[in-house]
C-alpha cells in the first residue's frame, strides 16, 4: 500500500513582515524561540500566521511579541478557547533582553519581528531593534531598488 507523503515547504520561512524593511532602518537583528501552545503550531504548520501588524515589548524583565495574529484551526482547537491575538512570549537571554531594553529606551526606537521560520523543529523568530524612516528615505530605498533591477536587466540583456 502507498503511503502519501507530506509536502515539505521549500525553505524553513513560515511569514515575512516585508512592511518592517520597508517602514524602518533595521539597526540589530536577534533570534528568538516562541512559547506556543499546540493547536498554534497546527495553524503555524498551515501557514495561517500573520506578523505585519505586530510588536515585541518586555514587562518584567521578559519579553513578549504582541499582535500577532495566528488563526485558529476549526480541527485542531476544538477543546481550547484560541485567543489568536494573545501575548506570546518570546525566549531571549537576560542579557540579550537587557541590551534591547536599553536600546528601547532611546527615543524612536522599537522592535519589531521580522520572520518566522522553522529551525530543525522548533519555531524562531528574527526580532529587530529599528528606528522609523522618514518620508525621503522610503523614497530613496524605491530609487535604489528600481536601480538595482535596471541594472540587473542591462547585464541579463548584455550577456544573452
Amino acid at each position: 500500500m502507498a503511503t502519501k507523503k507530506k509536502s515539505k515547504p521549500s525553505s524553513g520561512t513560515i511569514a515575512l513582515n516585508k512592511r518592517a524593511r520597508h517602514e524602518y532602518h533595521i539597526n540589530e537583528k536577534f533570534e528568538a524561540g516562541i512559547a506556543l501552545s499546540g493547536w498554534e503550531i497546527k495553524s503555524i504548520r498551515e501557514g495561517k500566521v500573520q506578523i505585519t501588524d505586530a510588536y515585541a515589548i518586555i514587562q518584567r524583565g521578559e519579553m513578549w511579541l504582541v499582535a500577532a495574529h495566528i488563526t485558529p484551526l476549526i480541527t485542531a482547537s476544538t477543546h481550547v478557547i484560541a485567543e489568536p491575538m494573545r501575548a506570546r512570549k518570546l525566549l531571549l537571554h537576560k542579557k540579550e533582553i537587557a541590551k534591547i531594553f536599553a536600546a528601547l529606551q532611546q527615543k524612536g526606537h522599537t522592535c519589531v519581528p521580522l520572520a518566522l521560520y522553522w529551525k530543525a523543529n522548533l519555531v524562531k523568530c528574527e526580532i529587530a531593534l529599528v528606528t522609523g524612516k522618514q518620508l525621503h528615505d522610503k523614497r530613496a530605498t524605491e530609487k535604489d531598488r528600481d536601480w538595482n533591477r535596471q541594472k540587473q536587466r542591462i547585464v541579463r540583456d548584455y550577456a544573452g
